[in-house]
């Protein structure tokens, strides 16, 4: 039994685990940029095939490569916040999480116009006094209706699609990593996804 698909939404009502829609659409999410080459080669795959996706970027990672992050803003794509230095809530005091939300919003703020109220908390893992908190100040808290696990390096390419493409239906958010450690699978199982997606009639869009 999938845990994402049956007894977690269950538990964690005010999380987000698919997006409510009545139309055919999905959502394609990236966490972990923006990295060098990775990231990129992301943003080169979506424009060819003219669709758009959700980066969840970390701040650290954003104060290095601030121009591929702009890029990801210039090409319509939306951004969410992934912590400063993707921290474990679970482990985290929630003062010092929040600062780190915060200071991952600052970089974002930086090196962008835009103002996004979309979390994804690293590891899925958040306390219920960090979410409750993070969502009197207005944030989604975006969890995941399909995770790939496209950066354990003990899977293939070919399971990373299976799970990517498991149990598919209208509004599935569907968790992908740009990062150097999913390198492998990403690449091979992304475009693959993309066009299994487009073939059921589905589109893609931001969430």
């Amino acid at each position: 039994m999938n845990l994402s698909h049956h007894i977690l939404p269950f538990l964690f009502p005010t999380y987000t685990w698919l997006r409510k829609t009545k139309d055919k659409k999905v959502y394609l999410t990236f966490d972990d940029g923006p990295i060098p080459e990775i990231t990129e080669w992301v943003l080169d795959t979506l424009a060819q095939y003219q669709i758009k996706a959700t980066f969840f970027c970390i701040g650290d990672n954003i104060r290095k490569h601030p121009t591929i992050f702009q890029r990801i803003v210039k090409e319509g794509h939306q951004i969410g916040n992934h912590t400063f230095n993707h921290l474990n809530g679970w482990k985290t005091p929630t003062e010092v999480y929040l600062d780190n939300i915060m200071l991952c919003e600052e970089q974002m703020k930086l090196h962008s116009s835009i103002k996004t109220f979309l979390l994804r908390p690293p590891y899925g893992k958040i306390t219920r006094k960090q979410a409750k908190e993070l969502q009197h100040k207005g944030y989604e808290i975006i969890m995941w209706h399909n995770v790939t696990k496209d950066y354990d390096q003990t899977i293939t390419p070919k399971q990373c699609l299976v799970r990517g493409l498991k149990n598919i239906k209208k509004g599935s958010i569907i968790v992908f990593h740009d990062s150097i450690k999913a390198q492998k699978n990403l690449q091979t199982s992304l475009p693959q996804l993309i066009e299994s997606i487009l073939a059921k009639g589905y589109h893609f869009d931001i969430l």
